[in-house]
């Protein structure tokens, strides 16, 4: 079983407890080195396109979303998992996409349906790296 196929079983029989998803995805904790990569990749995880954050050296950030200066002293480990793997959880209105739900998604292409935006390993690295943006 591939290793994402895997998480999304974990992530299925696990509740989310109030607003967080309190247990890593994948039983470890994420790098924060390699979370700022996925944040800061306009490629991977297109972060920067809604959120703003402490990166000077990034140009063109986004304003649609809430700013990711002091994520980590507003928000714990666990309300951030949650509102990266599946953001409607929160806020049904959301216009940030689940970057790790699969299921009942709209207008999802045919070559990314059943396979979630970013791997469990790049959740938890995201994570690491947001809760240390105090």
């Amino acid at each position: 079983m591939r290793a994402w196929a895997a998480a999304l079983s974990l992530l299925a029989s696990t509740a989310a407890a109030d607003d967080a998803i309190p247990s890593s995805l994948t039983g470890a904790a994420g790098d924060p080195a390699r979370g700022r990569k996925v944040v800061l990749d306009r490629h991977v995880a297109l972060c920067l396109l809604c959120h703003r954050g402490p990166f000077p050296e990034e140009r063109f950030q986004g304003d649609l979303g809430p700013g990711l200066a002091g994520v980590g002293a507003r928000l714990s480990a666990g309300q951030i998992r949650l509102r990266i793997v599946d953001p409607g959880r929160v806020n049904p209105q959301t216009i940030m996409p689940a970057y790790f739900r699969t299921q009942g998604l709209q207008r999802v292409a045919p070559a990314y349906r059943g396979k979630p935006v970013l791997t469990a390993e790049q959740i938890e690295d995201v994570v690491a790296f947001l809760a240390t943006l105090k």
